[in-house]
């Protein structure tokens, strides 16, 4: 099993002295670091309007570590599709894997919130069919032959031909999954999926179970193997009770502070069909305390317990955990040496 370094862009707290421009020069450091402590890959998630993260333009950062990397894997975490063209979404894309050498993990979802949909007139209330229908479009722009048209609910366009191809053939993308309809557009498609574990566990009732259910669709009614499973986790490794309650308070303040607030209403009022689970989701972290907090969201405690829940995790049939050690104001020393420590060890018990 693989890791990788993850980041939202977390920054809306109160009273908070971090600007979030120096944030985003943190966070290609801390990217920077990934690759020089042995991570295999960097997720730069997408947020617009300073409302749970303060980076838009992943591709804009990503670009810049493709420069200053040799190995690392290049990721959004992930492409807000609905809010982009996706025929723009696919050429940009397909570019920086070519002049990455073919290292790009392109990841795209639906996202949460209707507040990141409205200002760029995107239908929020539309946004799985948007989003199946524009992933089809960058898919079958990197694998089409030649020309192609579509003629779809959202786009339509004729004779149309994508280049610079992608250097990966094929960039098979990543479906972010915190809904069931969410994974099975990836087993439909032959795509890869990246879940939450928190989420998973609510739709599914856990990781491992998330995954069987991913493996059985491709299996049994699409009748191929499943493509590759990926996962997120908060992360803080303690040596004390006194560390292990910082990081549990740290995440406790990320999901009061910075995540409800981009969630779909806990009243269930304006909430499309498809995002009816949210409301549970938020119910749920408006009374969550630090003691409440389980493996099922954060990895926090000895290098030994991490050691022991991720074996878990990759029995599941996980192939690559990505890491979100940045989240909650931890400070920008304190989350390097984080990553040093989990990659020298954690991750050794996890060496091919």
């Amino acid at each position: 099993m693989q890791f990788g370094y993850f980041t939202l862009s977390d920054n809306r707290y109160p009273d908070n002295p971090r600007a979030p421009e120096q944030f985003i020069k943190d966070i290609f450091a801390e990217a920077l670091w990934a690759e020089k402590v042995g991570l295999n890959s960097a997720w730069i998630g997408e947020h617009h309007f300073n409302l749970l993260g303060v980076n838009a333009s992943p591709l804009a950062i990503l670009a810049q570590l493709a420069g200053a990397t040799t190995k690392l894997r290049l990721a959004p975490a992930v492409t807000l599709l609905p809010v982009h063209h996706p025929l723009h979404v696919a050429e940009e894309w397909a570019t920086l894997d070519l002049l990455s050498g073919g290292r790009v993990d392109f990841a795209a979802g639906r996202g949460y919130d209707r507040k990141e949909y409205e200002p760029f007139q995107a239908p929020f209330g539309d946004s799985a069919e948007l989003f199946a229908e524009g992933l089809e479009i960058v898919w079958r722009a990197w694998t089409e032959p030649g020309k192609w048209s579509h003629k779809g609910k959202f786009y339509q366009f004729d004779h149309v031909e994508i280049r610079p191809r992608p250097a990966q053939k094929p960039l098979r993308p990543y479906v972010a999954c915190f809904s069931r309809p969410s994974m099975e557009l990836a087993a439909r498609n032959d795509w890869n999926v990246i879940y939450a574990p928190f989420a998973a566990a609510m739709v599914y009732g856990s990781l491992a179970d998330a995954v069987r259910v991913y493996r059985d669709t491709c299996e049994a009614t699409f009748k191929r193997p499943m493509r590759r499973a990926m996962c997120s986790y908060f992360v803080h490794i303690a040596s004390t009770p006194e560390e292990e309650q910082y990081g549990k308070r740290a995440l406790v303040r990320y999901f009061q502070d910075a995540l409800i607030s981009a969630f779909p209403s806990s009243s269930g009022e304006n909430v499309p069909p498809t995002y009816k689970y949210f409301v549970e989701i938020v119910n749920i972290l408006r009374d969550m305390r630090p003691e409440k907090l389980t493996d099922k969201s954060i990895l926090c405690g000895s290098p030994q317990h991490i050691v022991d829940t991720l074996k878990q995790v990759e029995a599941a049939g996980i192939a690559e955990v990505i890491l979100y050690f940045n989240y909650g104001r931890i400070p920008h020393t304190l989350v390097k040496e984080q990553m040093e420590r989990f990659m020298r060890e954690v991750a050794p018990h996890f060496a091919a």
